[in-house]
Order: C-alpha cells, then sequence, then structure tokens
C-alpha cells in the first residue's frame, strides 16, 4: 500500500506503506540528484569532486522504530454482566457510574447486600468447614484483606475460618451463619465501575442484574490477526489523545475476539488490546472518544543511518551517499536496512558514525 488505508473504519498505517512510500521518494528524488552529479557507471568507480552540497546531514548511530498506528476507542474496557444466584427480590442496584469496592455491597436482595471480593475464580458453591480448594483460598485472601483474623489463609475452610466469617456477617447485617452460601459474594478482578442497570428493583433476583467495568480508564484497539505480533502484554505504546498530546502507555491485556458477521461480511477474528497509561491521571475526563494508538513495529538497536533524503538513485541501480570530505565529495554505493520516522538504515564502505553527506536540493 502507498499510503494510509481504511479498513473495517479504522485508520491503519503499516510499515510496508511507509517504506513503499519512501523508496518512491528516494527514487524519485535521488535519480534527480544523481543526474546533475553526473555519477559514474559503476558504484566501485567513486568519482572525486571539488564542489561540496549546499546542504550536508550526518550519518549517526542511533536506534530506529518503526511504527504502526492503530485507531482506539478510550473507555473503560470490556462490560461483564454480574448475574443473581439468590432465590429472592432485588431490593438494591447501584447507579450506573457508580464505583464498587471490595467489601462493599454491589446489590441487595431481600434487603440484604452481596457482597464484591477480588479474585479472578467465580464463586460456583456454598462454603462451609471441611470445604477445601482455590475457591476457599481465594476467599480467605479476602477476608484477611478486610481485617478479619483468627484462621490461616490456605486452601481449608475451617472452624477457625467460620468464626471470623461470622463476625464478617455480623458486621454486615448477615445471620450469623459462619458459611458463605452461593450467591453472597461477587470475584472481579479488581474495583469496579457500574457502567449499565440491566434489571430494577423489585425484579426477581435470578437473573443478569447490572454489567460493570474497569474504574481506570483506558484505551482499546482491534488488530488484524497478522499483526499479533505487536501485541504484547507489557509492551511500551503511545496514545495520541484527541488533541495529539502523546500519552506513554502499555498493553495491559491481549484477547482473541470473534466479531459476528454483518450483512455480506463474514465472520471474522481480531486482536483486541486493552492499553493502560502510565500516568493514571493521563485520561482523566475522557470517556467514549477515539485515539490513536502507536505501536512499535520493528526495532533496531546502534543502527548507522541518516535521512531517506540524503539517498540517490544510482544509473546502475541501488543507492549511493554523496560523501563530503572537507572540500572534495564522492559517492559511495550503500546497502538500506530499515526504514523509520524519515531515516533509513545504512552500509557502505567508509560509512561511519559522523560521516558527513550531502542532502540533495
Amino acid at each position: 500500500m502507498s499510503g494510509p488505508e481504511r479498513s473495517g473504519g479504522r485508520r491503519r498505517r503499516g510499515r510496508a506503506g511507509k517504506v513503499a512510500v519512501a523508496v518512491a521518494a528516494v527514487a524519485a528524488v535521488g535519480a534527480a540528484a544523481a543526474a546533475g552529479l553526473g555519477l559514474p557507471g559503476s558504484s566501485s568507480d567513486a568519482q572525486t569532486r571539488s564542489q561540496t552540497p549546499p546542504k550536508t546531514a550526518k550519518v549517526t548511530k542511533q536506534t530506529l522504530v518503526d511504527t504502526q498506528t492503530e485507531e482506539g476507542e478510550l473507555g473503560h474496557g470490556d462490560t461483564k454482566t454480574v448475574a443473581g444466584k439468590l432465590p429472592g427480590t432485588v431490593t438494591e442496584l447501584p447507579a450506573a457510574g457508580a464505583t464498587v469496592q471490595r467489601g462493599q455491597s454491589i446489590y441487595r436482595v431481600d434487603d440484604r447486600p452481596v457482597i464484591l471480593l477480588y479474585g479472578t475464580l467465580p464463586a460456583y458453591r456454598t462454603l462451609a468447614p471441611g470445604v477445601e480448594g482455590a475457591d476457599v483460598r481465594q476467599f480467605e485472601q479476602n477476608l484477611a484483606a478486610l481485617g478479619y483474623t483468627g484462621f490461616t489463609v490456605d486452601d481449608e475452610y475451617t472452624s477457625s475460618t467460620a468464626t471470623a466469617v461470622r463476625k464478617w456477617q455480623g458486621d454486615l447485617g448477615l445471620t450469623k451463619t459462619g458459611t458463605v452460601e452461593l450467591g453472597r459474594v461477587v470475584y472481579a478482578s479488581g474495583a469496579v465501575r457500574v457502567d449499565e442497570q440491566k434489571a430494577a428493583v423489585g425484579d426477581p433476583a435470578s437473573a443478569a442484574l447490572l454489567s460493570y467495568t474497569g474504574i481506570a480508564p483506558v484505551v482499546t484497539a482491534e488488530l488484524d490477526v497478522a499483526d499479533q505480533r505487536l501485541a504484547k502484554t507489557g509492551t511500551a505504546v503511545t496514545v495520541k489523545l484527541p488533541d495529539g498530546k502523546p500519552v506513554p502507555a502499555k498493553i495491559s491485556q491481549v484477547e482473541l475476539v470473534i466479531k459476528p458477521a454483518q450483512g455480506n461480511n463474514p465472520a471474522e477474528t481480531k486482536v483486541r488490546v486493552t492499553v493502560a497509561p502510565d500516568d493514571p491521571q493521563a485520561f482523566a475526563g475522557l470517556d467514549q472518544v477515539t485515539a490513536d494508538v502507536v505501536f512499535a513495529a520493528e526495532r533496531k538497536e546502534n543502527v548507522l543511518a541518516v535521512p531517506v533524503a540524503a539517498l540517490l538513485a544510482l544509473a546502475e541501480g541501488g543507492y549511493g551517499l554523496q560523501v563530503v570530505d572537507g572540500t572534495t565529495t564522492r559517492i559511495v554505493a550503500v546497502e538500506t536496512g530499515m526504514f523509520a520516522a524519515g531515516k533509513v538504515e545504512v552500509t557502505g564502505d567508509g560509512i561511519t558514525d559522523g560521516t558527513v553527506v550531502g542532502m540533495p536540493s
């Protein structure tokens, strides 16, 4: 491709397109410059001239980073739905936009709270003395984090755990049974922001009740599966806000998603990338707006590079540089490597860090 493309409504600027544009520009500018210089018929026949170019640049050793930009959406990430598991009637639901933290009520059934705790394993059974497993440890970790003591955090629900649970239940206004019934707690990976109420007060509790997101603003973008190499958790990226401000960020989550067929467009698999800013306040006050995510497509350390415009298209093919040495110049053939941000990697005889080269005008 020779420039920005539109694909699925997103702006995509890939490496191949930028290289093609750069090479085309080099061919046009370099050919004209080469003609004006009267280049030799062979790149090995270096011609020395006494006239120095009006403009020069230096070969520098640097890190080149090729980038690919994708359009993303700034919001709070994916939504998840909470379905009630207790019999009874919904008597309270949090408002959209409300924040719920560990130990707080996320909704009420028959005027008794259902409590949010932190963890990745969903609640799937009643916890009582004699029960063992990873879900017991997860619950006990939360109980300890809430300040309750007198038990060991492990995989066993003991009588000591039951004693601490009774204290916890008493503080919540629940019956002090010492067991945790299925549906009394809801697990999330952290504090949540209520996205939407899916039921109303007075509805049966055993249904979808609300949806939530994380509380921190993030940017989500979708990549083609072919670009999955760009999406590695922890990788640094740059987010360009609508006002053009660049924000350092990192990839926090990567997942494959299947987008259902729409009209004549078949279903397709995408790589959904969630990006979080290094500064949690960087996205403050922004929601449901588009922002560009700049991914590092390729990176090369300590390479010799010059401005792309310094390349000359040689008559016999390939590229060269007009090396300036004092008041004389000579044409040196070079091999090109990576193109990035208006620079190109070069190697050639006598080309070193600090070599002065001419810039075609």
